[in-house]
């Protein structure tokens, strides 16, 4: 119920969001930050939340992590009411409007198809993380293989609501615009590999080199730091430079950080290898986030942004998803398959995550290879219009 509710929570919020500064913001630098500090929200989250993680494990317990998010929402929500606009008023007819609104005009099936989708597949997966023999048991091979069934279906449900005339949970021509498709891919697999990173980086520090919460938590703070500061440049010039550059060099050099948490040693020292790690590890992922929300806003008229924002968040989401599992998989199977009766010995532990950090390189160069393909085209996003 907790996870089902914040995911709520992050789908009602950042499409509005998007909307909300599409609105009220002009084009050009000021838009461009105010998406750059959207994009920069997620991952920062993130980061922090796994950094104060650390510090909490440390001392008071994890609990307490729970009653501060807790309070910080409440806080939000007051000053949400005090400060986010409306442009809907009070009166019965209205509220008959929305209610009229919410029946005719949301692709209710669509949703229902999509959400038993996402949700078997992500259980199926999270099956798999604890335990790569469960794939074995044959509730979860029913549920797996009637996930990927429910892919097509939901496809040609959306093909059969546009040929219709109604309204498409996420039409299929929403998929056309080339610069959208590469966004949405490149998000994906560099959300994915941000968040792999992370996370499997804090437990090398913990279960490999045997540092504290604490103490991993504190060797992760570059990549929030350096997330900070590229936000705001990227806000600051993405108008200034075509968005396929930037977007190219960055996830290039990304693309170093599993690199160098692959072929790191146990023995050697944080900055040898895994500080620079650090450091590269946001590159790709806070500039393409300001990219991508700017596409939205070029490419789509006003009324079908809220709708491209959801779709990339969506995206974005599941790339954390799919692949804090998809690794959770490959480093225990590795793991498992060593020589040694015990699979948590360092050797074992090490021999998974090398895997695992190869794979985020893997990944990374396709989000390469996609942008090169899909942005060749775009130009220059986030400039202001007469």
């Amino acid at each position: 119920m907790f996870r089902a509710m914040t995911g709520i929570a992050s789908a009602l919020t950042f499409p509005s969001a998007i909307s909300i500064i599409s609105k009220s913001v002009e084009g050009g630098k000021r838009r461009n930050i105010g998406f750059a500090t959207l994009g920069l929200a997620m991952p920062l989250g993130f980061s922090f939340g796994l950094v104060l993680g650390g510090v909490l494990l440390s001392g008071p317990g994890w609990r307490v992590g729970y009653y501060i998010m807790g309070a910080v929402s409440f806080l939000m929500f007051a000053i949400g009411i005090c400060s986010l606009p409306t442009d809907v008023n009070s009166s019965n007819q209205a509220g008959e409007r929305i209610w009229t609104r919410l029946a005719t005009e949301i692709d209710w099936i669509g949703a229902g198809v999509a959400s038993v989708c996402l949700a078997l597949l992500s259980y199926v997966l999270a099956v798999l993380s604890g335990d790569i023999n469960n794939i074995k048991d044959v509730a979860n091979i029913a549920l797996l293989a009637f996930s990927v069934l429910l892919m097509p279906v939901f496809v040609m449900w959306m093909h059969h609501r546009e040929k219709a005339g109604k309204p498409a949970l996420i039409p299929n021509t929403l998929w056309n615009n080339k610069s959208f498709t590469s966004v949405c891919i490149m998000v994906l697999l560099s959300n994915a590999v941000v968040n792999c990173m992370e996370l499997f980086s804090s437990l090398f520090f913990q279960e490999v080199q045997h540092l504290s919460a604490l103490q991993a938590s504190i060797r992760i703070l570059p990549s929030l730091v350096v997330g900070v500061i590229l936000n705001f440049m990227t806000g600051a010039l993405i108008n200034k430079v075509p968005a396929i550059y930037t977007v190219l060099i960055s996830s290039s050099l990304c693309a170093g950080a599993p690199v160098l948490m692959a072929v790191i040693e146990v023995e050697w020292p944080y900055w040898y290898s895994a500080f620079f790690a650090q450091l590269l590890a946001p590159l790709s992922i806070d500039i393409l986030f300001t990219v991508g929300i700017l596409v939205v806003s070029d490419v789509f008229p006003q009324k079908t942004q809220a709708l491209g924002g959801a779709v990339f968040n969506t995206v974005s989401q599941l790339g954390t998803s799919f692949g804090l599992t998809i690794m959770s998989v490959i480093s225990q199977s590795v793991t498992e398959g060593t020589r040694g009766n015990d699979k948590t010995s360092q050797q074992a532990l090490m021999d998974g995550y090398r895997a695992g950090f190869w794979t985020l390189f893997a990944w990374m160069l396709t989000a390469c290879v996609v942008g090169a393909f899909g942005l060749r085209k775009l130009g220059k996003v986030g400039e202001k219009r007469d």
